[in-house]
Parts: structure tokens; sequence; C-alpha cells
């Protein structure tokens, strides 16, 4: 039987959302692991001088627990 857990991290990039998602599971596989998905929730930017300054990403990160 497969069991999963399910957490929430945010991330953000300079560079693309693509490049926040990556952030999220770099950052995450440094306590977690065995991730299986990354869901993302929600996406926003915010924007200074009319151009975009950051990306953000909600994500819902989905591993295994690991049986002894």
């Amino acid at each position: 039987m497969s069991v999963l857990k399910v957490i929430e991290i945010l991330g953000n990039s300079n560079v693309s959302f693509e490049d926040a998602v990556q952030n999220v599971i770099n950052e995450a596989s440094k306590t977690v692991k065995n991730i299986k998905s990354v869901y993302v929730q929600d996406m926003q930017v915010t924007v200074n001088n009319n151009k975009i300054s950051e990306y953000r990403v909600n994500t819902k990160v989905s591993f295994g627990i690991l049986d002894d």
C-alpha cells in the first residue's frame, strides 16, 4: 500500500515560473526525501516599473512515507 504526505510550500524566482517550481523542489529535497509530485496551486507575479520582477508559486509537494 502506498501512503503519501502533502505539504504546502511557497517558492519564488526572478527568472520564470518553471524556475520557481524548481527552487521549491531543490529546497524541499534538502529535508524531504522521496518527492513524488508537485502540484502548482497558484501562480503570481510582482510588477515593478511595468515589468515582471518576481515569479511566485504556491505548491503542494507530495512525497512517499518511508517504511523502516
